[in-house]
């Protein structure tokens, strides 16, 4: 994925750990922190011009701060 050079993952909006973009057996994409485990919401994709707007939007949404997190009592 040599598009993802262009697009930076900021630190985890929760707990400030590193982030990863992850595929899910190459249908759609998120981005978890692999310090406390919260997550994007999954975004799919069909094609592989659709996998670049999906890892897009993904560390978009990531990098605002919208992400699923199991906190305490959850």
């Amino acid at each position: 994925m040599d598009f993802l050079e262009d697009i930076e993952i900021l630190d985890c909006p929760i707990c400030g750990g590193a982030a990863l973009l992850e595929e899910e057996n190459g249908w759609c994409l998120y981005v978890t922190c692999l310090d406390c485990g919260c997550s994007t919401a999954e975004i799919p994709f069909k094609n592989e011009e659709e996998k670049k707007d999906a890892a897009r939007r993904a560390v978009n949404t990531w990098n605002m701060g919208k992400v699923i997190s199991m906190g305490p009592g959850e």
